[in-house]
């Protein structure tokens, strides 16, 4: 496997998974139809388009799992969010697959769009859960760009696009950012290494994590301060 910044972060993955994925679903059950064409802070996409993206995302790993293993890992957590996942063709290809996925779920009779939504990344997210619970820990899967990973690192990525797309739904949705205390650790601890961050910016882990990815702006002096002191962080600002 390269790299191994996200390795000591596999005792915590399915535990923050769970945890944000809860989180979550607690959110978009309280949802309105209206509240899913709201814009989002990853445009063009609506809060339905980025619940698609994220359901899908979820839900990954139960057809990974399905599939033959491959011999071993060459990938973790850090090395996934490469420069190959940014690239002008994959992001069109990523929006527009969500925007697809956002047609669907089928409401139920007597049921609301918002609350299919919600039902549907439920269903992910534990299908998922529910997966990843029978299989050993050095379980090796084939993510969809071929990235042969173990379970745990792939799950750390997950916690990522839980985690991060959640920072921007409560942009969407004018909400105060919910994102979960096991999952902020994961989080921070992949874009640090595990290690501290330099002396001077007196970061918690939210702020952290919206610095890193672009969520929030880093001020003159943070500036000096990352570039005098580098740090392993990963630049996830173009991220969807």
């Amino acid at each position: 496997m390269t790299g191994g910044r996200g390795r000591h972060l596999v005792p915590l993955a399915g535990t923050a998974f769970r945890a944000e994925c809860v989180r979550l679903a607690v959110v978009l059950a309280t949802l309105t139809d209206a509240d899913l064409d709201r814009p989002t802070p990853c445009p063009p996409w609506a809060v339905r388009d980025l619940v698609a993206h994220v359901r899908t995302g979820a839900g990954r790993l139960v057809d990974m799992l399905a599939a033959p293993a491959p011999p071993r890992a060459e990938v973790d957590a850090a090395g996934y969010f490469g420069p190959a996942k940014f690239t002008p063709q994959v992001d069109a290809d990523r929006i527009a697959d969500a925007r697809r996925a956002a047609r669907g779920p089928a409401t139920p009779t007597g049921s609301t769009e918002a609350a299919a939504t919600a039902a549907a990344f439920t269903a992910a997210w534990r299908a998922t859960d529910a997966a990843v619970r029978t299989q050993p820990a050095d379980r090796v899967v084939r993510t969809r760009h071929g990235d042969p990973m173990t379970v745990h690192e792939f799950l750390v990525t997950r916690v990522v696009e839980v985690g991060v797309h959640g920072l921007d739904l409560a942009v969407a949705l004018h909400r105060g950012p919910w994102l979960t205390p096991a999952a902020a650790r994961v989080v921070a601890d992949l874009f640090t290494g595990g290690r501290p961050v330099p002396d001077g910016l007196g970061w918690d882990r939210l702020t952290l994590v919206r610095k890193t990815t672009g969520r929030a702006p880093l001020t003159p002096a943070e500036r000096r301060i990352i570039t005098a002191h580098p740090w392993p962080h990963l630049s996830l600002t173009t991220q969807r």
